[in-house]
């Protein structure tokens, strides 16, 4: 089989390349964003210099308590405005421009990890609520000089923001519960556990109850998603078919020798499924594969996506009952209302060219339409030893492109030894 390195690609399409190239002048918006930072550096200014206005009149007792007050208010005043700078040239860049890797930085900011242009507009909103306080409050400090007419505007204008604000966060609660209508699930697949599923690392992948792995978690973000969907995250992942539930914090990041812990907890922000790429888990028996692949579905499932989980076996069978009644094309055409599917157990049965050839159709299929996890325990190089048929070299291509590949090595997590942790938890 030719290397998947060296396999000859499509080049795209005109549209496709047009469609780059308008994607591209999304870097038009940069320096906007770099103008911000020239902003915040005048606020920076202004900061130090009210600062040691204050702390001049203060030492030559030339400041009343009222002067202080508003003195202090309009420090407040600056460093609110630098904060709504900071979110909106940061949150706006990762938004509208290119992400930003932050993921393990220990200064990584709380709100950056589920930012969309959604939840940016409430947070710019809240702070605009904010600086209005701060503003109307130095109006009421300083009563006696200021006229009735600015104060009634004021107020008016506060209550605005305050209403402004309070409808953009009541929206994003109905439009997210619209569109999760609108997707509502159209397959349900019984919910059974699979005989031999990879349960891997983690206290519910056969460790011995009570014990407890001693490494340090994931460095994982904060789920994301308005309230509103969590209504119906059982219903998505009852619909998902897991064979168990299983937590990325769960997993035992010390067990396995060769594992990439920053690229598990990249995966764990789901930034692949709006990119539409595939993420393919590969390794030996027990080394976890099938735990990654359920617990970032379980976390697609509780982020408001909708999420099929099967083996490869199993989708074969499927597609070939399809094929069968003459719906094959239907079959696939259904599971693009499905942002991610996943594919456990590639390589632990061999496959004919004609299995080969409906696992490529699915594939082939989802090709840039959607998310594609898959689990496997070899390497992309050596699917021909358990895959025949000409569709191989395609199907293999697509998937590679456009995928992160985790490489997890070690031993089964199942036969490792549990006395020394028995030992330790009876200390």
């Amino acid at each position: 089989m030719a290397d998947v390195q060296t396999m000859t690609r499509t080049p795209p399409p005109p549209t496709a390349t047009l469609g780059y190239a308008l994607f591209a002048t999304r870097w038009l918006q940069a320096p906007l964003y770099f103008g911000l930072v020239v902003v915040q550096g005048v606020y920076v200014y202004k900061f130090f210099n009210e600062l040691w206005t204050l702390i001049v009149r203060c030492v030559s007792g030339r400041a009343d308590e009222t002067y202080v007050m508003l003195a202090v208010l309009k420090l407040v005043d600056v460093v609110m405005i630098a904060n709504l700078l900071i979110m909106v040239i940061v949150g706006g860049y990762e938004t509208f421009v290119s992400r930003i890797d932050l993921q393990g930085h220990r200064d990584q900011p709380e709100w950056l990890s589920h930012v969309n242009p959604n939840v940016l507009k409430v947070k710019l909103a809240t702070a605009i609520v904010g600086i209005s306080s701060v503003h109307l409050l130095q109006m009421f400090v300083d009563v006696h000089h200021t006229e009735r007419h600015d104060l009634l505007w004021g107020t008016v204008i506060h209550m605005a923001f305050i209403l402004s604000a309070a409808i953009l966060a009541y929206m994003s609660g109905p439009m997210a519960a619209r569109s999760e209508h609108a997707h509502a699930p159209r397959e349900h697949a019984p919910a059974g556990r699979h005989p031999h599923h990879d349960g891997g690392p983690g206290p519910a992948g056969g460790a011995a109850p009570g014990v407890r792995p001693a490494t340090a978690p994931l460095p994982l973000p904060a789920q994301a998603g308005p309230p509103a969907r969590e209504s119906h995250a059982e219903d998505r992942i009852r619909d998902a078919a897991f064979p168990a539930r299983k937590q990325l914090e769960d997993f035992d990041t010390g067990y396995p020798r060769v594992f990439d812990r920053d690229a598990v907890a990249r995966l764990g922000k789901l930034d692949f499924l709006a990119a539409r790429r595939n993420v393919l888990f590969t390794g030996a028996p027990g080394t976890g594969k099938t735990h990654l692949a359920i617990a970032l579905g379980l976390r697609a499932c509780q982020a408001g996506h909708r999420v099929l989980f099967a083996t490869a076996a199993e989708w074969v069978d499927r597609l070939a009952g399809a094929e069968a009644a003459g719906r094959l094309a239907e079959k696939l055409a259904g599971l693009d209302d499905v942002p991610l599917l996943i594919v456990d157990e590639v390589g632990y049965v061999p496959f004919d060219a004609d299995a080969a050839r409906l696992l490529f159709r699915l594939v082939a299929h989802r090709y840039e339409r959607g998310s594609l996890i898959v689990t496997s325990d070899r390497p992309l190089e050596r699917w021909h030893e358990v895959l025949d048929g000409p569709s191989l070299p395609a199907m293999v291509d697509r998937l590679a492109h456009h995928a992160e590949t985790v490489r997890l090595e070690g031993d089964s997590y199942r036969r490792r030894p549990v006395t020394s942790a028995w030992a330790e938890r009876s200390c």
